[in-house]
């Protein structure tokens, strides 16, 4: 299957979530008798319709597990931050932003019971990680994909959720960055490489390879109240 393919797509319902005096529109898509909901954080430059991210939910979605994926900014925000990308690197905003999110989602009535996952990808990364550091025990695991856990700076030894990094085997840079920043983790976690992947999984397989990666631990620690 392609990231373009549809797969198993819970039906989708659009959100809004209120957050810094806005509201962000987010995709909430919830599979029948879900126990789970993972909340996804993008990667600079990104959005909601990362077609990467809309590949591995409806991965996660057909192993019966809910998703939202949302904005991180505003479109006001998008605008000013194409022009520079001073938003897309302020790792404590997107954190916020997600941590919002993640109490909106404690407090609805389909999804309040849910054990509650992260997945980001990029800066998402990051985000996710500092966010599961301040929410604590209502973040049950969080999954990076390609991403920048090194810029969730001394938020690392805090974080309790077990993690996992995924990197891809090509992406050297990034792959080096991520062993640093699991050296920090204290908590249960484990790093995989995909092997002949760069940093955007497009080779063949490679996406197939996170969202597997991805669905499983999710499945493995995500537990209902």
């Amino acid at each position: 299957m392609s990231p373009d393919d549809k797969g198993r797509e819970a039906p989708m319902r659009s959100v809004h979530i209120p957050t810094d005096g806005i509201s962000l529109t987010g995709d909430l898509g919830i599979p029948a008798e879900a126990a789970g909901v993972v909340l996804f954080a993008h990667g600079s430059g990104s959005s909601r319709h990362s077609p990467r991210n809309r590949f591995v939910a409806r991965t996660i979605q057909a192993s019966g597990t809910a998703t939202l994926l949302f904005d991180l900014l505003s479109p006001a925000e998008e605008r000013e931050d194409a022009i520079d990308g001073h938003l897309r690197f302020n790792i404590g905003l997107l954190a916020r932003r997600l941590v919002h999110a993640a109490r909106w989602i404690s407090e609805q009535s389909e999804t309040r019971h849910m054990g509650m996952g992260c997945f980001g990808a990029s800066t998402g990364g990051a985000a996710a990680l500092v966010a599961a550091a301040e929410m604590g025990s209502l973040v049950q695991a969080v999954v990076s994909r390609g991403g920048r856990p090194d810029l969730a700076g001394d938020a690392l030894p805090r974080v309790d959720s077990p993690t996992l990094l995924v990197v891809g085997e090509l992406d050297r840079h990034v792959l080096q960055l991520n062993r640093d920043a699991y050296a920090q983790l204290l908590c249960q976690k484990q790093l995989v490489l995909v092997p002949g992947a760069t940093h955007l999984f497009d080779e063949p397989g490679a996406l197939e390879k996170v969202a597997s990666l991805a669905t499983e631990w999710f499945k493995r620690h995500l537990r209902a109240s």
